[in-house]
């Protein structure tokens, strides 16, 4: 299976969708700096998104994103560093490689998704820009599909 294959089947419409949500739209978007292609996946209202700070304890998370604009904002800043950036690889491919969202908890209409990411981008020149983190994301389904509602993210993430 390729890395950006959807390892949900079509016939679990939810996971299926949400993950195309929270992966391929994301990679995709990101990847093109073009927010458009994942910012339609949130809801407006109420979303809030945490930043863990690489914790564990609650105490030290901050409320980072208040609004989806905020996110966008710091999304959009993260792709355009992310696409200045020499690297000796496909970038999409790689992002897809060190990205795993099989974590999908659908009930009725909420869900929750844990995003993982454990691997590295090889640069030019030498080394790599390590991606270890993982993130929960909130969702919710209405007339149009599922939602983002808010996330924590930049937990820490160990594989082993």
């Amino acid at each position: 299976m390729s890395h950006d294959s959807n390892p949900f089947p079509t016939s679990d419409q939810d996971r299926y969708a949400i993950w195309e949500m929270l992966v391929r739209e994301d990679v995709d978007g990101f990847v093109n700096e073009d927010w458009s292609l994942f910012g339609r996946s949130f809801k407006h209202d109420g979303f809030c998104g945490l930043d863990a700070k690489g914790s564990l304890n609650p105490a030290d998370w901050q409320v980072r994103f208040p609004t989806v604009e905020a996110y966008r904002d710091a999304w959009l800043e993260d792709a355009s560093y992310s696409a200045a950036t020499a690297y000796a690889e496909d970038r999409r491919e790689a992002l897809f490689r060190a990205t795993n969202m099989l974590d999908i908890c659908v009930q009725g209409r909420t869900a929750t998704a844990r995003k993982t990411f454990d691997d590295a981008i090889a640069l030019e020149g030498g080394g790599s820009q390590k991606l270890n983190w993982q993130s929960v994301f909130f969702c919710t389904k209405d007339d149009d599909g599922w939602k983002i509602t808010g996330f924590v993210g930049f937990l820490p993430f160990t594989s082993a």
